[in-house]
């Protein structure tokens, strides 16, 4: 899985106490990209910078699936033809690639700080902790 840097800029300088950094930069299954995205005017005027490179860096990779919260981001994304998934189905993929982490926990934390998740979602993603 690629990580813009903008992404990575944001999880490390914005948020980096709310979205947990200290997580994130200790993954090593993550391709942190070094270089910024030479980002198509489109995407930039209408998308948050995080949004915007990941579906440039997924268009100019050909890769299928991203990984987006956003409503108008995920929009955007499924007009290019991209698959989405959001911050549960990558913690998922993380736990079930050998990650250690406590899944219930997580989406404690991330309810705490008002990111929205629903029941069903939230039993989904369980679900395919099982599969």
């Amino acid at each position: 899985m690629y990580v813009p840097l903008e992404v990575s800029d944001e999880l490390n300088f914005k948020n980096s106490a709310k979205y947990g950094a200290d997580i994130f930069n200790s993954t090593d299954f993550l391709k942190k990209e070094t270089q910024y995205q030479a980002i198509h005017a489109y995407l930039k005027n209408s998308l948050d910078i995080g949004e915007a490179s990941v579906i440039q860096c997924a268009l100019s990779r050909n890769i299928q699936i991203v990984c987006i919260d956003e409503a108008v981001g995920r929009r955007i994304a499924r007009l290019n033809s991209l698959k989405i998934t959001g911050s549960l189905g990558i913690i998922v993929k993380a736990i079930k690639s050998g990650f250690k982490a406590d899944f219930d926990a997580l989406v404690r934390n991330m309810l705490a700080r008002n990111i929205y998740l629903s029941s069903a979602l939230i039993e989904k993603a369980k679900k395919m902790l099982m599969d």
